[in-house]
């Protein structure tokens, strides 16, 4: 079995092998840095380096209020505006959630993670679970605390979720309930 090679394949493998010193220079324009840059968003930190700076996470009081089961998709939710919300302020680019248990679950967005990035990676977390199968199987909120760690935030889940009034819509049925 003969294998044929030109000679400029080799020299191409062997540049390859003993270094970038040894390949010829390019002409062409030259090499930017990070190529992602323009996906992150204009505003949104590295939560790590807020911690530099010492800037305080403000969360979403809206998490507090939807109810929601973590074993069913964030889709369901009646108050989708909620989800475009930004988790918390200023906007990060990753946070960790930590569940009580010891569950720790990363929601991660480059543009701000918002209140449905965060309720996408608990509910991949989650989603095989039956609701017997789970002590608390209702978002509570998220509270962080600085003392503990800056870079995470807590996940309090609740037995059952109390009967949210906001934003349902009352027909012509819920009046005549009322009366």
């Amino acid at each position: 079995m003969s294998v044929d090679a030109a000679p400029s394949d080799l020299t191409k493998v062997d540049s390859a092998i003993s270094g970038l010193s040894s390949s010829p220079p390019d002409d062409k324009a030259p090499v930017k840095g990070h190529r992602r840059a323009s996906s992150s968003a204009a505003g949104v930190y590295n939560i790590a380096d807020l911690e530099k700076e010492g800037k305080e996470l403000l969360i979403a009081k809206e998490t507090q209020k939807l109810n929601w089961r973590l074993n069913t998709s964030p889709a369901t939710l009646d108050e989708k505006e909620v989800l475009k919300k930004f988790l918390t302020e200023p906007p990060v680019k990753k946070i960790d959630l930590h569940f009580p248990l010891g569950l720790e679950v990363t929601a991660r967005n480059l543009k701000g993670v918002t209140i449905k990035d965060a309720l996408d990676a608990i509910h991949k977390q989650f989603k095989k679970k039956a609701d017997d199968e789970m002590e608390l199987p209702v978002l509570a909120g998220f509270e962080w605390d600085k003392e503990e760690s800056w870079t995470r935030l807590i996940v309090h889940q609740k037995k059952e979720g109390q009967a949210s009034h906001v934003g349902k819509k009352k027909g012509k049925k819920g009046k005549e309930d009322d009366e």
